[in-house]
């Protein structure tokens, strides 16, 4: 019965004795296996033979003493094998005491937990990786914030400016558009941030879910999706807050830049509508501010969209096409969500006139787009019912 429990032990474990000095008299072939050295080399050579040189000698002490004051010792033990190569393994060494009761040999009796410590190692490391990561994005965020307080106050001055330029009525309907135009950012960032949020939650879960069953390669490709999702999000605040930028002096700018740069601004709202845009652009400069005319853009979408639910269209399309004509650019943009009544149309432009429900809009959004084409842009701004939707017509001078 003694033999076939001795035979049941090293088949299913890592075996090995030695003498009072630590000298090997014993090992199975597991020990051979995961070790690398032969049992030739092992037996008649000290134990330390495979100590790695990271495990530090007090560990070694506090294991010499216990086990010669006849005590067991149960360890987690870094071990080097013969190719140089680090196992880990968890480790109970019992002495053999003879009939006087004095210590005459030590069995060591230990299995492989290499994965298991690796793993660890490597949750932990992750962890720190994100621990930072998410202290350096909440630094951002903060950054950023201030940023943002800062240039809203700077709109609070600009909006001064232009009061001094006209009269009462005209200089308060510009500062409330402005102040709705911010809102529309604002709403576009938290629009922009709720799905890689959503995202980073379930990548989160996954890795925990990953690290439970030791997958590794599964656990470092969710590791690099956060990554990722972290990335885009820092860059989305960096977007905004390029597009608030007070600070930008009249010049030359491509259209198609300031039409792309509000397309990147509305992405998820026209991914969320499912709204088609065809573009159809030409490389044309004009003079102006290029975040200003982004506005235009996003507000004439942001009213495509609206009229959409309320005409409830599905397959849903915006055309914006720049061309050249007679010394001015033209910049075209179409919908086809039904159009508006004539009468409306003529009012399209009026301070708060709105064909939604009040609820939904101040109706300033179009009269700031006409005050930002003639004032920044020296332009002119029309809209008129196409065939299947409404068409705004932008002219702008072309610079020289």
């Amino acid at each position: 019965m003694g033999k076939t429990y001795q035979e049941a032990i090293e088949n299913s474990n890592i075996v090995s004795k030695t003498d009072v000095d630590g000298v090997i008299t014993f090992v199975n072939d597991e020990f051979c296996k995961i070790s690398g050295f032969t049992k030739e080399e092992l037996i008649g050579s000290n134990h330390n033979i495979v100590r790695h040189p990271d495990v530090p000698k007090e560990n070694f002490t506090l294991l010499w003493d216990t086990i010669l004051s006849k005590k067991p010792y149960k360890t987690t033990v870094k071990n080097k094998c013969k190719d140089g190569s680090t196992v880990y393994l968890n480790t109970t060494i019992t002495p053999i005491l003879d009939e006087e009761e004095n210590v005459k040999e030590f069995i060591a009796i230990r299995y492989d937990v290499t994965k298991e410590v690796e793993l660890k190692e490597t949750l932990q490391k992750k962890e720190e990786e994100l621990e930072l990561l998410n202290k350096t994005l909440e630094q951002r965020v903060l950054e950023q914030t201030a940023q943002l307080i800062e240039l809203n106050q700077t709109l609070e001055q600009r909006v001064e400016e232009e009061i001094a330029k006209n009269e009462e009525k005209q200089k308060m309907l510009f500062w409330q558009s402005r102040m709705a135009s911010l809102g529309q950012m604002l709403a576009n960032i938290a629009h922009q941030w709720r799905q890689p949020l959503t995202e980073l939650s379930l990548t989160m879960f996954n890795i925990k879910k990953s690290a439970k069953s030791s997958d590794l390669k599964k656990l470092d490709e969710y590791y690099k999706d956060s990554l990722i999702i972290i990335d885009n999000m820092s860059q989305t605040i960096d977007d905004f807050s390029n597009f608030f930028n007070p600070n930008k002096p009249k010049e030359k700018f491509l259209l198609c830049d300031a039409i792309n740069e509000s397309l990147l601004i509305t992405k998820k709202l026209l991914q969320k509508e499912n709204i088609f845009i065809k573009k159809e652009f030409q490389e044309i400069e004009v003079f102006g501010v290029l975040n200003e005319f982004s506005q235009v853009i996003i507000n004439l979408i942001q009213n495509s969209s609206e009229a959409f639910k309320l005409n409830n269209i599905e397959d849903k399309k915006i055309l914006i096409k720049t061309e050249k004509k007679d010394n001015k650019v033209l910049i075209i943009f179409k919908d086809n969500a039904g159009g508006v009544k004539k009468k409306d149309l003529e009012k399209i432009f009026e301070p708060y006139f709105t064909t939604k429900h009040q609820s939904n809009g101040t109706g300033l959004g179009l009269f700031m787009s006409k005050m930002i084409i003639e004032k920044s842009l020296d332009g002119e701004i029309e809209a008129l019912n196409s065939d299947s939707g409404l068409e705004f017509i932008i002219k702008i001078p072309l610079g020289e």
